[in-house]
């Protein structure tokens, strides 16, 4: 689930009749991301990206709180392009933290132009940022069947290689418990609890299209 002080319950029934994971209790726009985005396997390289700098900006805080304010930060980081990204400069820095729509750190700011540059250094050097964090996982989503919240954990083996691995490419906020949160919501991992009905249908999306 996402990482920082969601909420740890278990599984609800919701209005629809449908049993989802606990975690996005009933908001409607974290309902949606869950049923529409959260372990989905995602496969474009800025897609990507994006969700690895936004889960960097989540470090100490709520995911619902970034998804709240992602077009804002869509807005502001130019569509997430590392390119643009990595060519900021100080000026360009300053104003992002003036920007009151999204979450206004110094450190989380400056890391995204660093995470853009090793985003480049990755795509020159392997050709591609998707097949370069999807070999962590062999290519493939990994099926878990959780029956609770609380068997779910927030690190792994593979996300402890792939925090590893991405510090050595300079980047920055990018521990193994926010990389496992990372996992989960692109898909490489299916942590959606068995009783969820979105467990059974993203198991259905193993390979890449």
């Amino acid at each position: 689930m996402p990482a920082g002080p969601e909420d740890k319950r278990t599984s609800l029934i919701h209005d629809d009749g449908k049993c989802r994971c606990g975690w996005p209790g009933h908001d409607p726009l974290y309902v949606q991301y869950h049923d529409t985005e959260w372990g989905v396997p995602e496969w474009d390289d800025r897609a990507l990206f994006e969700k690895l700098i936004l889960d960097g900006f989540q470090a100490g805080l709520s995911w619902i709180t970034i998804l709240r304010k992602r077009d804002n930060f869509r807005r502001a980081f130019d569509g997430f392009e590392p390119e643009k990204i990595a060519r900021y400069d100080r000026r360009k820095l300053d104003r992002l933290m003036q920007d009151e729509g999204i979450v206004r750190n110094r450190a989380k700011i400056d890391g995204s132009v660093l995470n853009a540059r090793g985003w480049l250094a990755i795509q020159e050097q392997h050709g591609s940022f998707s097949e370069y964090l999807w070999d962590f996982v062999g290519g493939k989503p990994k099926q878990n069947n959780w029956t609770h919240l609380r068997e779910v954990p927030v690190e792994s083996p593979e996300s402890q290689a792939m925090s590893k691995a991405l510090k050595k490419q300079g980047f920055t906020f990018v521990g193994p418990t926010i990389i496992y949160a990372f996992m989960q919501a692109v898909g490489m991992v299916n942590d959606h609890t068995t009783d969820c009905f979105r467990h059974a249908q993203v198991k259905k999306l193993k390979r890449r299209a």
